[in-house]
Formats: C-alpha cells, sequence, structure tokens
C-alpha cells in the first residue's frame, strides 16, 4: 500500500470544554495594602476594581486631599473560579483570603460592581450606610443613576438609595430626591 493511497480520515470530533465565566470576587487585605494588592494582581493579569474616594485629612500644620479606599481592607478581583486561579489570587502579597464560604469566594454580580462604579465615578456625595438585607427594591428612572438598582430608604425625610455589596457586607446610601424611582 502506497502512502499516496492512504485517505486521510480526520480524528472524531474534539469535544468543546466549556469554561467557567470570570465573575467577582472581594479579597480581604491587610489594612492599607488595598493599592499596593491591585497593582500586584494586575502586573499577574487580573482585573480588579478599588473604588476609591477623595478625603481631606488635616494635620497640625496642613491638610491634603488623599484617595482612600471606599471599602477599607477589601479589593474586588475578576476571575475564572478555578484552582488555579484562587491560588494565583491568594499567593498576591497583602492578601488575607477570599470572601465567601469555606474561603472559596463568592461571586458578586456585575450590576453590583457596576453600581459602585457609576456613583464613584459620578462624585456623588455619599454616605456609608449598615448594610441590609431587607427592604424595598427599587430601580432608579432618571438623571445620572438611570438603571441602577438598590433598596429605598428614608432618612430624614429625604430618600436615599442603598447600594450593596452582598459578599463583604457593605452598603452605601445615595440621596435620591427629584429622581424618578420605580419597584423592581
Amino acid at each position: 500500500m502506497s502512502v499516496s493511497s492512504l485517505v486521510w480520515q480526520s480524528p472524531q470530533p474534539v469535544p468543546q470544554v466549556e469554561l467557567a465565566p470570570e465573575n467577582w470576587y472581594a479579597l480581604l487585605t491587610h489594612a492599607r495594602h488595598e493599592k499596593a494588592v491591585v497593582q500586584r494582581l494586575e502586573e499577574r493579569g487580573v482585573e480588579t476594581f478599588l473604588p476609591l474616594v477623595t478625603e481631606v485629612h488635616s494635620w497640625s500644620d496642613r491638610k491634603k486631599s488623599v484617595q482612600m479606599p471606599l471599602f477599607r481592607c477589601y479589593v474586588f478581583a475578576k476571575f475564572v473560579p478555578n484552582r488555579d486561579e484562587r491560588l494565583r489570587v491568594l499567593r498576591v502579597e497583602g492578601v488575607c483570603g477570599l470572601i465567601g464560604a469555606q474561603g472559596e469566594g463568592a461571586p458578586i454580580p456585575e450590576e453590583q460592581i457596576d453600581a459602585v462604579r457609576q456613583v464613584v465615578e459620578a462624585a456623588l456625595p455619599w454616605s456609608s450606610h449598615p448594610f441590609l438585607k431587607i427592604g424595598q427594591r427599587v430601580r432608579i428612572r432618571s438623571g445620572a443613576l438611570d438603571g441602577m438598582e438598590g433598596i429605598l430608604i428614608s432618612r430624614n425625610g429625604d430618600r436615599t438609595l442603598v447600594i450593596s455589596v452582598d459578599a463583604i457586607q457593605r452598603s452605601l446610601a445615595v440621596r435620591v430626591e427629584g429622581y424618578a424611582v420605580e419597584p423592581v
């Protein structure tokens, strides 16, 4: 049998392995190491989010505006939730662990990250708020916050939207007086 008479037969089709999607996770960091952790993660190719807010710090001789993490000791990272990726993130100097059951990490919905990002980027006035799990969920239907969802509360007679990041049990409150609000 000559080589030219051999018919090439393609092997059986290789089954497509579906990769797990990337999710956002909260990482607990050492105090005041958030910015360094973000830098180290980004050097390893991990997408990160560290919401920063400007605070004015006063000393006896001067005042200075400083960029501080909105949620101290927390950094958000987006990665595929498999063993190798978890270890790659956890081995970064300054990372204490993943937030979630048994150290596996609890995925954070993209909408919660986007809501925090939108408030920080718009430089809206905000205040810390106790984490809420109960209450009326609403969606803003106008203005700079259009489409944002959260929990509507009343604080000193003003309408306030509470945006929560479930995994780290932290929330922030934004006044929504004058915005059109609808129940979800």
